[in-house]
């Protein structure tokens, strides 16, 4: 790999479904390398080990699908996702990640991906994922979608506040900085400013206490947990 990017040379019988790996564990996209290579019609046209690489290599390849890993050293791959779906409109973006938290998938859905695979079940469900996505379809893992639908059910967060930024704010109320909510949430640290001054705006309160007292009120936090 030279600059995070490998070219992986085809055949002359190439298949016709270009897919590009993006991750950035050498073993893991050799292991999804060989799953998709033994794929009838499927071709792994490229590998990136970070945003940057991906999105050069998207560029440069316009994949039918990209499999893009969550959580990658540098740029943030969650709000990253419309700038590289940009680059290759026709393209479908699959998320493959070990993170199983809706708020994640929700958030990926939201951000243009079109599926969201589980690692530790990419063996049985990655296959399906990129041939649904690629179809028009979405793919989310049908145990993640369950606990999704569980919570869109419940209630709407306290005071106009987004699902996201709702959990801004009971970390926020729990001493977390904007960078460690950043890293704890694979987003920006200038997304989570973003999102901090929307709370603040929304609720009209300014200050951490104030931030604290309202979660408690709103049943957000728990008094143990601050």
């Amino acid at each position: 790999m030279v600059g995070g990017v490998t070219d992986v040379e085809t055949p002359p019988d190439a298949a016709q479904l270009r897919i590009v790996i993006a991750d950035d564990h050498a073993v893991v996209r050799d292991g999804l390398h060989m799953l998709l290579d033994d794929e009838a019609g499927f071709e792994v046209v490229a590998e990136a080990d970070d945003v940057d690489a991906a999105k050069r290599v998207v560029r440069g390849h316009r994949p039918d699908v990209l499999v893009l890993d969550l959580n990658m050293p540098g740029e943030p791959s969650l709000p990253a996702i419309p700038d590289i779906a940009a680059l290759a409109p026709e393209m479908s973006i699959v998320v493959l990640t070990m993170q199983d938290e809706p708020a994640f998938a929700r958030e990926a859905l939201a951000h243009g991906a079109s599926g969201y695979v589980l690692k530790h079940a990419a063996g049985t469900e990655l296959v399906e994922a990129i041939r649904t996505a690629a179809g028009g379809g979405t793919y989310l893992n049908p145990a993640l979608g369950a606990r999704l639908a569980t919570e869109l059910g419940g209630d709407d967060p306290p005071g106009g506040l987004s699902l996201r930024e709702a959990e801004v704010l009971k970390l926020i109320a729990l001493g977390y900085t904007n960078n460690e909510i950043a890293a704890r949430l694979y987003l920006s640290v200038r997304t989570i400013e973003t999102h901090r001054a929307h709370i603040q705006g929304k609720l009209r309160l300014s200050s951490r206490a104030e931030l604290v007292r309202y979660a408690l009120d709103h049943g957000l936090l728990s008094p143990s947990t601050t």
